[in-house]
């Protein structure tokens, strides 16, 4: 029976390749120099912080990240933003998550979406992926067009399709 796997999952490689080409035009621009402006990468929380002096720079910084992302193709979606917080004097940080996975609230709404929809697909969670079976490839096909148009905010990916 054909399916497929409905993920949400940022590619860290090109986040890491980002995080790095930003620091580099950080340290580079007029208005950042001689500031503790700088982005680092914790690998295994999968977190973004942001350092700056002031508010006005981690939004700068921010702008640049988001930038080059995009530019890498990864979906600023998966960019969870924490609040911006005091770390001493002057300086301020900002930590962002980086989104891995559907939650579940997420994953029973694609449920929801496939079953209301009426078509010859069933879905069934799996962890943090949703499972969608159907007996033929053209359904699968309209499932994915489908949950693309409903699911507006949360960046979907299609892969691990079987025949």
């Amino acid at each position: 029976m054909p399916s497929f796997d409905t993920v949400s999952e940022a590619n860290m490689e090109e986040v890491k390749n980002a995080i790095t080409q930003s620091n580099k035009v950080i340290t580079n621009r007029f208005d950042l120099k001689g500031t503790s402006a700088k982005v680092e990468l914790k690998d295994k929380e999968r977190e973004v912080i942001i350092y700056g002096d002031s508010e006005f720079h981690l939004d700068q910084i921010l702008i640049e990240v988001t930038q080059t992302m995009g530019k890498r193709k990864v979906d600023v979606r998966f960019l969870d933003m924490g609040k911006v917080e005091k770390i001493g004097g002057d300086k301020v940080k900002q930590v962002i998550k980086v989104k891995n996975g559907i939650e579940s609230d997420d994953a029973k709404k694609i449920v929801k979406i496939i079953k209301d929809s009426k078509m010859k697909v069933q879905a069934s969670i799996q962890g943090d992926a949703v499972r969608i079976q159907g007996a033929k490839r053209d359904d699968l096909q309209a499932a994915m067009a489908l949950l693309r148009k409903e699911m507006k905010d949360l960046p979907l990916d299609f892969n691990n399709f079987r025949d």
